[in-house]
């Protein structure tokens, strides 16, 4: 097991490694001169050549890349162009936002589409997987920005139920931060939700056609012991496959969410980031999220290990 995870966080490092200097040459393809940028239009050549020289724009591009590569490991990632501010700093302060909604909206999902994905296998050709089944084909359809409008629509402006936006934080008032949070996270939670239901489906028919869960029934035990312990057990392994896929979808998602909802979260500073040009922040949010993605990624393959231990072996074996 030991092995098992020093691979895979070996190949972690060197992923991030790899994508942080995509990252870096990426930012750097932008159109436009980010000394100009920073300097305003009506600059002078002396200005700008000044400006270059302090951000250390002036210089090869292996030099820039290992400053910004070393200050970044340190949680140094420079400062904003809108406000001065220490982009880690204003990381800090989004971050969280985003990760609780996530959070909020991977728990819907979860609760929802795996649910329906046993009961729609259970039931098999019935009126319960055609529900789940049509569920699952609206989820996937419907887009974040057209269902968040209906929910402002049916449970802000008809129903009065739910904020239509707004964000409290949770420290501050934990009742009101699940209320504005609740309505946002039922609207990124519920395409996540189709994808996890349709997998999940697919994966039990798999597990209740097996052998061991034939000699399972042959032995007497309870149906729901059959379902519950052997069938959905080793389905799992997709269930938790499909978590890790989805994350850059769920990442998308949110940033449309927390548009339309006006959460200041991760997303939201994205947007804005890229609106301004504010450079030393698209680095920073790209970075983090490709560092979040790879995280996850890893926590899903050292799942694999605790899940299906022949995965664990084979890839010890491979090395």
């Amino acid at each position: 097991m030991a092995l098992f995870i020093l691979r895979r966080l070996g190949a972690a490092v060197i992923v991030l490694f790899l994508g942080s200097v995509l990252v870096f040459l990426g930012v750097r393809a932008l159109p436009g001169d980010p000394a100009r940028v920073l300097a305003g239009q009506e600059a002078s050549p002396e200005a700008i050549a000044a400006i270059r020289h302090d951000y250390g724009l002036d210089r090869p591009l292996p030099v820039q890349y290992a400053q910004w590569a070393g200050k970044a490991l340190t949680g140094d990632f420079g400062r904003s162009t809108q406000d001065r501010l220490p982009v880690a700093h204003i990381l800090t302060q989004r971050l969280p936002v985003t990760i609780e909604l996530s959070v909020l909206a991977m728990i819907v999902a979860i609760g929802i589409g795996v649910t329906a994905g046993v009961v729609a296998a259970t039931r098999r050709g019935r009126f319960a997987d055609h529900v789940a089944t049509g569920f699952g084909l609206v989820g996937l359809s419907v887009p974040h920005f057209w269902l968040g409008m209906l929910g402002i629509l049916l449970f802000s402006v008809r129903l009065h139920w739910l904020p239509a936006s707004g964000y409290v934080p949770l420290t501050g008032d934990p009742g009101g931060n699940l209320e504005r949070m609740l309505l946002p996270a039922l609207v990124l939670g519920t395409g996540f939700a189709a994808v996890l239901m349709r997998q999940t489906r697919s994966a039990m028919l798999e597990s209740l056609s097996a052998d061991y869960v034939r000699t399972a029934r042959a032995k007497g035990l309870p149906e729901r012991s059959v379902v519950g312990v052997h069938a959905l057990r080793n389905s799992l392994t997709t269930v938790v496959t499909v978590l890790g896929l989805q994350l850059g979808a769920l990442i998308s998602g949110a940033v449309v969410t927390e548009q339309i909802f006006v959460i200041p979260g991760f997303g939201k500073l994205t947007v804005d980031a890229v609106v301004t040009r504010n450079y030393p922040v698209i680095q920073a949010v790209v970075l983090v999220t490709v560092a979040g993605y790879i995280a996850v990624n890893l926590l899903v393959d050292l799942a694999y290990g605790v899940l299906n231990p022949r995965v664990r072996l084979t890839g010890v074996a491979d090395g």
